[in-house]
């Protein structure tokens, strides 16, 4: 297949990528060739390979999903530095930087 440098600007355009003249030859020539082997690869005869999404076999790598005990509210809340009734106290990035201007 042809490529034309106009097919690369447009293509270089849409990218938003900015070349000069030489680097606009380089990618036509890159372009023909990638092309060129695509359709080397659109002439071989696939009609006996089955269609597949993945050529590795698939298999569930998850644990089964089964209810269990959970962290108890108290054991949650165990290593917190700062709580505020049954939550973490978590310093707000104004009062961060309240107290480096106080410093």
């Amino acid at each position: 297949m042809i490529v034309t440098l106009e097919d690369v600007r447009h293509i270089a355009r849409l990218a938003r990528l900015a070349f000069d003249e030489e680097e606009l030859l380089a990618m036509r020539g890159e372009m023909e060739a990638l092309l060129s082997h695509f359709s080397r690869i659109s002439a071989l005869d696939t009609s006996l390979i089955p269609p597949t999404t993945s050529v590795l076999p698939l298999a569930n790598v998850l644990r089964e999903d089964t209810p269990h005990m959970s962290l108890s509210h108290e054991d949650a809340l165990a290593n917190a530095p700062e709580r505020e009734g049954g939550f973490f106290r978590i310093r707000t990035f104004l009062e961060e930087q309240g107290d480096e201007e106080t410093k």
